[in-house]
């Protein structure tokens, strides 16, 4: 058998399947999830008491930041939670991928120095600072796992440049 045939049916390692099965992965869904529970007891204990104390300029940019902290967190553990469900075989990677577009990854920015930055507590600037951080990583992951499921074949599909493979196979065979 030619190079040019083998190579044309040699099956691809699933790169995003590998990926998803990682103690990466599951590093970054523990340190998630840590992270919106202790964002959670903060919002609702101390950082709670340190609000009433602020100024009305800088209580406002502290809900403001709160609101835009607990979003992110939740899209955040939105996608978190579909990546482990493909992991577990509850959903497969297409459906996930098809769910997704309801996730919003890039939306929440962080804090705005106009908006009063400078006044919020140090706990709420760190928890903003590490679900940015978290924000960053989990772009990345989904953008290798995107960028890996559009270059898997859809069963059914042409595949142009595997039919120009075996012609050419088929041309230098004849000879």
């Amino acid at each position: 058998m030619s190079d040019i045939k083998r190579l044309a049916r040699t099956p691809t390692v699933s790169f995003a399947d590998h990926l998803i099965g990682s103690n990466g992965f599951n590093n970054l869904f523990n340190e998630g999830m840590a992270l919106v529970e202790e964002t959670a007891a903060y919002l609702d204990g101390e950082g709670r008491s340190i609000s009433r104390e602020l100024s009305r300029p800088a209580s406002l940019a502290y809900a403001t930041e709160s609101m835009r902290l607990t979003t992110r967190l939740m899209q955040l553990a939105s996608w978190l939670l579909l990546q482990r469900a493909v992991n577990e075989g509850e959903m497969t990677a297409e459906q996930a991928a098809s769910e997704k577009f309801k996730v919003r990854l890039d939306r929440e920015k962080g804090p705005n120095p106009s908006d009063g930055e400078e006044k919020l507590p140090t706990p709420m600037l760190e928890l903003v600072a590490r679900s940015l951080r978290l924000q960053e990583r989990v772009k990345h992951m989904d953008s290798l796992l995107h960028d890996q499921l559009e270059r898997q074949p859809v069963i059914g599909r042409k595949n142009p440049v595997a039919d120009q493979m075996t012609m050419l196979s088929a041309a230098f065979a004849a000879d």
